[in-house]
């Protein structure tokens, strides 16, 4: 976590004010490595961040909750792991957040950034899997979500 303490980042938020300054998108099995570390050096510094402490268990939605911290956040850090998509939840965080022209972050979390914009590796395999259970349009929006997020220059952290 040092690099992200060492980089020295401005952001102007907008002046309205949200309830958050960042959400934070993740998949569980980052939740005790990269994300506890970067959502508690973010809150040293005073920004407000909402991470889901809940989770979501098969067959759920997302909750009004989580749609509602999804629009009360400036910005979100997606944290893209290996397993990223296979969680319809994250990738549908990830639509909404791209198609509300939010700022988004990545992280790209182990992962090559090109392999999540062109959809290969593990990518290809979840999106193979989820095609099975989704909707045509659900899937084309999660694809296209990604193949943008994919071609942000983020962070390739490939430590812890």
């Amino acid at each position: 976590m040092e690099e992200f303490e060492q980089q020295k980042i401005s952001v102007s938020l907008p002046s309205l004010r949200l309830d958050y300054d960042v959400f934070l998108s993740f998949r569980g099995s980052t939740r005790e490595k990269i994300t506890k570390n970067l959502y508690n050096a973010l809150d040293s510094k005073g920004i407000r961040v909402f991470r889901d402490s809940e989770g979501l268990t098969q067959g759920d939605e997302i909750s009004t909750g989580l749609v509602e911290a999804i629009n009360d956040s400036a910005a979100v850090i997606a944290i893209i792991s290996s397993d990223y998509a296979s969680s319809r939840w994250c990738v549908e965080e990830l639509a909404t957040f791209c198609e509300l022209g939010k700022l988004v972050l990545p992280v790209f979390y182990k992962v090559n950034p090109s392999d999540v914009r062109r959809q290969q590796g593990t990518f290809f395999n979840d999106f193979g899997d989820l095609e099975m259970k989704s909707e045509p349009e659900k899937m084309a929006r999660w694809r296209n979500a990604m193949k943008i997020v994919g071609g942000i220059s983020g962070w390739v952290y490939n430590n812890g």
